[in-house]
């Protein structure tokens, strides 16, 4: 494993990612059928294999590069809040992509891009949205890098940590967005934004891992 990761490890994230989504679309469109729009997942799709074709090829110098590349093609494709809420994110985090990142850079990369989300969607913890996957992964990688992992170790744990944040949504009723409008109803359904977050974030983790 890499002390430091960048632009190879960042087109092996997206590249994962895309195939994760590809193959979890039918999971994430009924997630989002049971409270949203129903669109999650042939949304998120069609962004990554659009941002496939952009990548095809492609020499970025820097992780960067590549998350500025990947912000552009979804802000551009993808309908819906995810288009927006996932570029805004990949283009905040594009800004701390410059050099090769050690463990604390790939956190405030994350935390960049989480940042973007926020202020975009204006959600916070505990309204089901995509923010309840990606604060306790933050929470996660911040006790990682304390604990001297290294950035594949920070980014498992981030994972890990999304996974059952996703998992917590299940129990909460929907105060933003789409769901919201089901109010109680919402209940009992895992919020398809986080589930997409916790599989973004396995992606660069098996990227980290693998480089």
């Amino acid at each position: 494993m890499a002390d430091t990761l960048g632009a190879g490890w960042a087109l092996d994230w997206i590249k994962k990612t895309a195939a994760v989504v590809n193959a979890q679309r039918e999971e994430l469109t009924d997630l989002d059928r049971a409270i949203g729009d129903g669109d999650h997942g042939a949304n998120l799709d069609r962004g990554f294999q659009a941002v496939l074709v952009k990548l095809d090829g492609a020499t970025p110098a820097t992780a960067g590069e590549v998350l500025k590349t990947v912000a552009t093609t979804l802000i551009s494709t993808v309908g819906g809040a995810s288009g927006a809420l996932y570029g805004t994110a990949f283009l905040r985090a594009s800004k701390l992509g410059d050099s090769d990142l050690d463990a604390a850079g790939v956190v405030a990369l994350l935390q960049a891009g989480v940042d973007g989300i926020v202020q975009r969607g204006k959600a916070s913890v505990g309204e089901k949205t995509m923010v309840d996957a990606w604060t306790p992964a933050l929470a996660a990688g911040n006790e990682a890098v304390a604990a001297g992992k290294s950035p594949a170790e920070v980014l498992d744990a981030m994972a890990v940590a999304a996974q059952e944040g996703a998992v917590a949504t299940e129990p909460l009723v929907a105060t933003k967005g789409r769901a919201s409008y089901l109010g109680e109803r919402s209940a009992g359904h895992r919020d398809p934004g986080a589930q997409s977050t916790a599989y973004v974030l396995r992606a660069a983790a098996d990227a980290a891992a693998a480089a």
